[in-house]
């Protein structure tokens, strides 16, 4: 019997391998048209006289408010031209990442037949970490300037376990969970399960339409991080129901463990091992067991509420 089992198990893993490499196949023969503009390098070669052009190409980052002399300072200002000098340095070189957006447009094209390429521009804004990037139907900004490397002397007053993302792996990451934010609806986020189950759907987003990535990346772990989340699944799962916090809506439970932060808040010794951002990660894999377990298409599932997705899954965490 035991034997049986693992045939059709093995049978069934042959099947999916098969069904997602078609898929995959299938999605990499969609047509996208797109280009990325440079602003920030743009910005650096311009001359005063040149800013009518600047003006005209980019209106949006020239409010009518503000007088020329603004931008022309800019242009000379030491600090500006250093944080424009690190990113065009860092990004001489940028068709890597233009390959990860073509292939998150790609997969966005297939699941979402209404989506148009937007227009594709980066710039820089001063290190603003929560405003890296920016998207609406027609148009995608990228600030450069918080992706330059982990370790960048730009960044040495961030929390360590903010800048781990800011590297240049992450920008498609990010770019699919604000396209994510766009897809996600729920009435109402309540209770822990809520805020799960809702960054849960984000990050399956991410599963579809970055697939190329990892799970480490997707979530924004270090592989020691995710390690760590997947050995104590089961026990982080355990803490949640025997405390009664899935239906709590204690106010605190958030910033214990669904916002960014460099551990989750069990308030036991194991706290500085664990990652932040618990809820999470519990939340990504209740959200893959739904769909494992029901015949629901993705946009379909980021519409629905958290307690239809909980109340039909039947998740049990790993040992």
């Amino acid at each position: 019997m035991k034997k049986l089992l693992l045939i059709l198990c093995i049978l069934f893993s042959v099947v999916a391998c098969k069904k997602e490499s078609k898929l995959q196949g299938d999605i990499a023969k969609i047509d996208v048209d797109f280009f990325v503009e440079r602003f920030e390098k743009a910005f650096d070669d311009a001359k005063p006289e040149d800013l009518p052009k600047l003006k005209e190409a980019f209106p949006f980052f020239f409010p009518e408010r503000f007088n020329d002399s603004i931008w022309i300072e800019q242009m000379n200002d030491s600090l500006q031209k250093e944080l424009r000098y690190e990113v065009l340095k860092t990004f001489a070189e940028f068709k890597d990442v233009e390959q990860d957006i073509e292939q998150l447009f790609q997969h966005l094209k297939y699941y979402d037949r209404f989506f148009k390429e937007p227009r594709v521009v980066t710039l820089t804004n001063d290190v603003r970490y929560r405003e890296k990037v920016f998207v609406t139907d027609t148009i995608v900004l990228i600030a450069l300037d918080n992706y330059l490397g982990k370790d960048h002397k730009f960044y040495g007053n961030i929390a360590g376990f903010l800048s781990q993302n800011f590297n240049r792996e992450r920008i498609v990451v990010d770019l699919a969970e604000e396209y994510a934010k766009r897809y996600a609806y729920q009435a109402t986020k309540r209770t822990l399960l809520d805020e799960m189950i809702y960054f849960g759907k984000l990050h399956y987003f991410k599963d579809a339409v970055v697939p190329f990535k990892s799970d480490a990346e997707k979530i924004g772990y270090t592989e020691e991080q995710l390690a760590w989340s997947e050995a104590n699944e089961n026990e982080v799962w355990s803490y949640f129901v025997e405390r009664e916090l899935l239906f709590s809506t204690d106010s605190k439970l958030p910033s214990r463990f669904i916002n960014p932060a460099p551990f989750s808040k069990f308030y036991l010794e194991i706290d500085n091992e664990s990652p932040g951002r618990l809820g999470q990660y519990i939340g990504w894999q209740i959200v893959r067991k739904y769909m494992e377990d029901n015949d629901v298409e993705l946009m379909d599932m980021m519409q629905k509420e958290a307690k239809e997705i909980f109340d039909n899954t039947k998740y049990k965490p790993r040992r």
